[in-house]
């Protein structure tokens, strides 16, 4: 293996911070449906700040550190139960947003425009997964539910504070990427 490809003792604290930093962002919350949290601005930092390949580890660890139970979701819980609820699928939805970060910053390089598109993107998966998921639990545990209820129990108002997210890891990703020594991924 190449040194290029090796990832060192740094990358791994940079990978595992960066899960941390997903961590405390989600216990920044407000109860909702789907609860308000900075999951998601975790996640676009973490890749826009690591890059796709280290930014979906971080974001795969995280749910790992979930899914044993550690208490990282929102509202200090955790386990597997947590994710097979009616919202674990935008939990899941975080690692596909990263997948397709990863994938755009493979094939379109590491341009700002790039990042933002990609966040958007990124985004759009977690709310279509997720959606999927919430309207497949709900009707199995709860009775049918109609798309358009699950967009606007789910969706619609996440929306404008998910942009402002993506707009502030835009803007602290760059620096802090700058701030940061990595091996090139």
């Amino acid at each position: 293996m190449s040194t290029s490809t090796k990832m060192n003792t740094l990358d791994m604290v940079y990978i595992a911070l960066f899960a941390v930093v997903m961590a405390i962002c989600s216990w920044i919350s407000i109860p909702a449906m789907v609860p308000f949290t900075l999951q998601t601005f975790g996640v676009f930092l973490a890749v826009g700040t690591l890059g796709g390949k280290r930014g979906s580890l971080a974001v795969l660890i995280y749910l790992l550190l979930g899914i044993v139970g550690l208490p990282v979701f929102a509202g200090f819980s955790g386990g597997l139960g947590y994710l097979m609820g009616n919202t674990g699928g935008y939990i899941i939805g975080f690692l596909l947003s990263a997948l397709v970060m990863w994938a755009m910053e493979h094939f379109l390089g590491k341009k700002k425009w790039v990042l933002a598109l990609s966040m958007l993107l990124g985004l759009l998966v977690c709310y279509l997964f997720g959606t999927l998921w919430f309207i497949t639990v709900y009707t199995k545990n709860s009775g049918e539910i109609g798309v358009w209820t699950a967009l606007s129990w789910c969706v619609f108002p996440y929306i404008i504070p998910d942009i402002i997210k993506i707009v502030l890891a835009l803007t602290i990703c760059k620096r802090l990427a700058g701030a940061i020594k990595l091996n090139p991924a």
